[in-house]
């Protein structure tokens, strides 16, 4: 059976594999653990914590809140970005418990994407009775 296709961009590898393809799959397995567990109606932070300790538990190195830099062009931005998680210092996780994913919040992961040079981020909201899920590469 073949696998369901995202229309955002693919990398250059063969067999249009995904960037990142086997560490975003165990995150996308951790959160949905978090989601299968706790349902919707906490606030972000309590999915935060919750996935950190999935992630643990899978041995996925990862830093919390950590601050990254914004660069302009050539131009490091003094103020720094903190993501709600990065893991394995490749892919950048936003976590939301909305009722929905906007068009703001994944223009949001994508700026955050150029602005850090950082190439895969995914946007997890545990806000519905189904995680939602945004894979994004640059």
């Amino acid at each position: 059976m073949k696998q369901p296709r995202d229309f955002t961009r693919f990398t250059q590898e063969k067999n249009d594999k995904w960037l990142y393809k086997d560490l975003t799959e165990k995150i996308i397995g951790a959160a949905m653990e978090v989601h299968k567990l706790l349902g919707s109606g906490f606030l972000e932070y309590v999915y935060q914590e919750a996935l950190c300790y999935e992630l643990k538990l899978k041995k996925l190195s990862f830093d919390s809140q950590k601050e990254l830099d914004i660069w302009y062009k050539d131009l490091l931005i003094p103020k720094k970005y903190t993501p709600d998680l990065i893991v394995d210092d490749s892919v950048i996780i936003e976590i939301k418990a909305a009722s929905g994913l906007t068009e703001n919040d994944e223009a949001q992961l994508l700026n955050y994407l150029k602005a850090t040079k950082k190439r895969v981020g995914l946007l997890l909201n545990f806000g519905n009775k189904s995680l939602e899920i945004k894979r994004r590469i640059l």
